[in-house]
């Protein structure tokens, strides 16, 4: 008889259980710990929360300890710098999001990294749309009467955002074109006072993200016109898209992704986003995030990579034409 090497038996084993040898090799590649994961932002914050939650079923699940890190500034590019200069053995990763990947790259005019080079992909871990937000008192029930009021007013379309450069910047220079109105951008230090200012009425416009504006919206405190995704949001079903709108030209969605530092092994972010993936599947998880105002969406790491390319193509022209960098 022939004798079966331990991969054979370990084959010839797995066939007999209707089990696939696939996981097992997953499993043995996952970072032995502890696994620690830098945050971008604030504690609190809608990332802090998926952070936190994929820590605590990682931990449940893998019986690894993972610390969440939270390093907050320069829209995540703090973070993710440091990330870059940890040694590249899973045990260490960023929860980034478009700021300080894609939007950094096209941005900085000296950033200290490169997102497309030094940063090895994980998964995807979520995606959010961007609102348009009004403030309660404006004569405004939707994207007709807004377009309308901004053509007769235009000197009070200024639009708040958290920060100049970000993602939500540049989608108001995209409806400013696709309306016909010169809206001019105000920046923030982060969402939470433009919001504030923009309940008061100091502003009558706002854009950011809808897991940003979402509990201002659920209070009342807001008023949202519109959503940039492809589909109505999970988080707001009642608030249609710019797309359904008229203004198909204006889709754009924003998502928070996770990154090891770049020569991390194939082996350890398959086994990292495979994790990840079966998280954002459990029905706890998967309500929790869509409840703070984002939806959960895993990728392979080949697949974030694609992703991160589309989504740098579809911008870099948009924010060229714009003119802007960050010295």
């Amino acid at each position: 008889m022939k004798r079966l090497g331990r991969r054979g038996v370990l084959a010839s084993t797995a066939a007999v259980l209707g089990i696939s040898v696939a996981p097992i090799r997953a499993q043995n590649a996952f970072p032995r710990g502890p696994i620690r994961v830098l945050v971008g932002f604030s504690a609190g914050g809608n990332a802090d929360v998926a952070a936190r939650l994929l820590a605590v079923k990682l931990r449940e699940r893998t019986g690894v300890t993972v610390i969440i890190d939270n390093k907050p500034g320069s829209g995540g590019v703090i973070a993710t710098e440091a990330v870059t200069k940890m040694p590249p053995d899973g045990n260490a990763v960023v929860l980034a999001g478009m700021s300080s990947t894609v939007m950094a790259k096209l941005t900085y005019a000296k950033l200290p990294y490169d997102p497309m080079t030094d940063l090895a992909p994980v998964s995807l871990v979520s995606t959010f749309q961007l609102a348009l937000a009004i403030t309660p008192s404006l004569p405004v029930d939707g994207m007709a009467t807004f377009v309308a009021w901004a053509k007769a007013n235009p000197t009070l379309t200024s639009y708040g955002v958290p920060a100049l450069g970000a993602h939500s910047h540049f989608f108001g220079l995209m409806l400013g074109k696709a309306i016909g109105v010169d809206m001019q951008v105000v920046p923030y230090k982060g969402s939470a006072p433009m919001i504030a200012d923009l309940s008061a009425d100091q502003i009558k416009v706002g854009i950011t993200g809808l897991s940003e504006f979402y509990g201002s919206y659920k209070a009342g405190k807001v008023r949202l016109l519109a959503t940039s995704g492809k589909e109505r949001s999970l988080s707001a079903p009642e608030l249609p898209t710019f797309a359904e709108s008229g203004y198909a030209e204006l889709v754009g969605d924003g998502w928070l992704g996770l990154y090891a530092p770049a020569h991390t092994p194939l082996p350890i972010t398959s086994a990292l986003s495979t994790e990840v993936s079966a998280i954002l599947a459990l029905p706890d998880v998967r309500d929790r995030i869509i409840t703070i105002g984002m939806e959960p969406r895993a990728t392979t790491p080949a697949g974030l990579a694609e992703f991160d390319n589309v989504e740098f193509k579809k911008w870099q022209p948009i924010v060229a034409a714009s003119g802007f960098k960050v010295e």
